[in-house]
């Protein structure tokens, strides 16, 4: 077994990859950002270092920093949680060839025939798993999208090789929407995966989405471990998880956990990794393969009792899975809610910042919490909006929902706006709890006038920003004949002397030091087309001079993982364009000036 392991992430699962290194006896190191320097992944670890500015590209995926903290902490293995550089084939293999640094995780070869999303239909197709009707090979040019349309009809769903969650997807309704739709995929498989690459499928109108969870080690065993059922999601994002699925029969519960099986077995891959499937009218059809453990891995921990981090490790360390297939049984029922900072009420609109006034979470028999969060914790807006999750567990789906009822009236959060009304008022939805709700419903069915009440009375608002002010200082110490150079941190306190200028010492810096950004001036009086929310400029859609009316795009905004498209509210003349492509705003800048 290892002894240190590097958690290269963040948040809720470092601690929880931490948690199961440390039952196992191996010491953990956290990386964090700028950021993240107090996050509860940092307090939790054992060591931490830091890896770069608080833009994820600059830090937790910046592959020669991440590889470098685990050099400098002789660790023996990373372990990549889900997200960042999780489904990274390039950094998979980067690791392998660091001379004493393992990868948990399948090989870098086995994540680039999966995790493209071609590849992996290819593989499934030749082991007799259905897939939908689709391509096989990437497409590049509206003409092959108009030919699939001509031969499948619409809608058409174009998704990116490498993407995951409703990232990277676009739905083509009509012809007319062709050109756009390819363009807009492509690009967020270049933002968010690194890869413009994208393949065609048809676009199932009133699925369920149905996942297996898979081990296999590296002596031929392939295990399944039951499947989760995710079809509660908004713009493709999952928001409840569950398991069994309501919707299987115990033959097409069968069926699906050996098609799993089947399709793993066939391309030699190693380690945890979920198939994912989309059921429609009592057909099953392959969706995509998640080369890595998943946010919902939990709900089967639930059901079977099996530690999956656990044995991603010893996996990894070359160990032989001591469980045969027949010892899987899944007991009762199990749910996770996801506490994504997000306001249901306005269109799951992001936090745009807090401060954990109140953070008291649920307990009791059946109830379970993934966080990384305390009291006091200020939120984090740069990354994803999840900040923890809660898991219930009953003897059946009645008393798991009963459960969830009631942990969910306990979680008191106050400061930072999150999701928890939302997930109140689903567990007294009519299709919800009949289990009957597809992949579509919470986009188009329901009806959201019980959130906006919920909010009003259940939900937490967003604290103001503390008046205290943040002093840092750079001092050099020596210990024991060894100098180290060490930041220092006081709020709300008087600046701490450190001589002046004239003394050699160092002239104090503004609270947070200097922003290094370089905002343009603007110039004018006419309409201020602002940011909503922090993010990245992802695309910028007008030049000065050119004519927009009402509803134009003008550039598209990167938040939390989601491409929002920024429109003028009028027509005018373009005055002044004040981004460009991957530059960082924050809620309020100004992006385009509209007279």
């Amino acid at each position: 077994m290892f002894d240190k392991v590097l958690v290269a992430n963040r948040g809720e699962i470092a601690v929880r990859v931490m948690r199961a290194c440390e039952e196992l006896g191996i010491d953990t190191v956290a990386v964090y950002s700028d950021a993240d320097k107090d996050s509860g992944h940092v307090r939790y670890a054992d060591e931490a270092y830091n890896v770069g500015p608080a833009r994820a590209a600059e830090s937790y995926l910046d592959h020669d920093a991440v590889v470098d903290a685990a050099k400098k902490a002789d660790a023996d293995a990373i372990h990549p949680g889900y997200g960042f550089l999780a489904e990274n084939a390039e950094f998979a293999a980067k690791v392998e060839e660091t001379a004493g640094v393992t990868w948990v995780g399948p090989t870098a070869e086995s994540m680039e025939q999966l995790g493209e999303k071609t590849k992996a239909r290819k593989v499934m197709r030749e082991a007799d798993v259905p897939i939908v009707p689709g391509t096989t090979d990437p497409v590049s040019d509206p003409e092959e999208v108009e030919a699939f349309g001509e031969e499948h009809g619409y809608p058409i769903a174009i998704k990116a090789e490498g993407g995951g969650g409703g990232r990277g997807m676009k739905v083509v309704r009509s012809e007319a929407e062709v050109e756009d739709q390819l363009d807009s995929a492509q690009r967020e498989g270049e933002a968010y995966f690194d890869n413009d690459s994208v393949y065609l499928e048809r676009y199932l109108e009133s699925p369920r989405h149905i996942e297996v969870q898979i081990i296999a080690d590296e002596h031929g065993n392939v295990r399944h471990l039951g499947e989760r059922d995710c079809s509660l999601q908004r713009r493709h994002q999952k928001v409840i998880e569950e398991g069994p699925s309501p919707a299987l029969s115990d033959a097409l519960r069968e069926e699906i956990g050996e098609a799993a099986r089947r399709g793993v077995k066939a391309s030699d891959y190693v380690n945890a990794g979920t198939v994912e499937f989309l059921v429609e009218d009592g057909q099953f059809y392959f969706l995509e393969v998640n080369t890595r453990i998943q946010v919902e891995h939990t709900v089967t921990e639930e059901l079977t009792g099996i530690d999956i981090v656990k044995y991603q490790l010893r996996v990894a360390a070359g160990d032989e899975l001591d469980f045969a297939q027949n010892d899987v049984e899944l007991e009762g029922h199990a749910m996770e809610f996801r506490i994504n900072a997000e306001d249901a009420a306005n269109d799951f609109a992001p936090a745009t910042g807090g401060t954990l006034d109140v953070y008291d979470p649920p307990g009791g028999i059946g109830v379970r919490m993934d966080d990384a969060l305390r009291q006091g914790d200020d939120l984090v807006t740069d990354y994803d909006s999840m900040i923890a999750k809660l898991i219930v567990h009953g003897a059946d789906r009645e008393e798991c929902i009963a459960r969830g009822r009631r942990a969910l009236a306990e979680y008191d959060i106050e400061g930072v706006v999150t999701i928890i009304p939302f997930h109140r008022v689903m567990l007294e939805d009519d299709a919800f709890v009949a289990g009957e709700h597809t992949t579509k419903y919470l986009d188009e069915e329901m009806d959201f006038e019980a959130v906006e009440d919920a909010q009003e009375k259940w939900g937490s608002t967003q604290s103001s920003d503390g008046d205290e002010e943040t002093v840092e200082r750079e001092f050099t110490v020596e210990v024991n004949g060894k100098r180290f150079e060490v930041d220092l941190e006081e709020r709300g306190a008087a600046a701490i002397p450190a001589g002046n200028p004239s003394s050699g010492g160092q002239k104090p810096e503004p609270a947070g030091g200097d922003s290094g950004s370089d905002d343009a001036e603007i110039d004018g009086d006419g309409e201020r087309v602002t940011a909503e929310m922090q993010g990245t400029i992802l695309d910028v859609n007008v030049s000065e001079g050119d004519e927009v009316a009402s509803g134009d795009v003008v550039c598209v905004l990167e938040a939390m993982k989601m491409e929002n498209d920024v429109v003028a509210s009028r027509g005018g003349t373009v005055t002044q364009v004040a981004v460009g492509e991957g530059d960082s705003v924050d809620m309020g800048d100004v992006l385009v000036l509209i007279e």
